[in-house]
């Protein structure tokens, strides 16, 4: 028996193995309109004007602490990206949980990343719009040229 004749033999069950998609999904996407413009006004205004990313809050905490925060962080940041890599293929909000799982994780390049991203007009606008509802100031956003990190 081939893999092809063992993934159609397992397609017709594959939806009472995944049946806490759903209510995941669901979840994701409540707690995500919550959240997103809670975090999004918070965002200091020049965080996207570094050329490195700034210091957290934690860097004063105890070593001890902070390798914990860090540690559940990514470890819910490697979840939902899995999860979210699972539900661009089933139902639900894959790519908004990987996105939220992209957010969670400490990888090299992601602040280059994020400065990228916020710097597309759109996002830009949407991200100014939530802070301007929220009370905050718009971000301010140094472009990232040929060459700089």
């Amino acid at each position: 028996m081939n893999g092809l004749d063992r993934a159609m033999e397992w397609l017709p069950t594959a939806g009472k193995d995944f049946w806490w998609l759903a209510p995941l999904s669901l979840l994701t996407f409540l707690v995500s309109l919550l959240l997103v413009p809670v975090l999004v006004v918070r965002i200091p205004r020049d965080y996207f004007t570094h050329q490195e990313r700034p210091a957290t809050l934690w860097r004063h905490r105890h070593p001890l602490v902070r390798i914990l925060f860090v540690a559940v962080k990514n470890f819910l940041g490697v979840f939902l990206l899995l999860i979210g890599i699972a539900m661009l293929v089933l139902p639900g909000q894959g790519l908004l949980t990987f996105v939220l799982g992209v957010m969670l994780v400490d990888i090299k390049g992601k602040y280059r990343l994020e400065r990228w991203l916020v710097g597309k007009r759109p996002v830009l606008r949407s991200i100014n719009w939530l802070r301007r509802r929220g009370g905050h100031p718009a971000l301010r956003v140094r472009k990232i040229k040929k060459g700089q990190g």
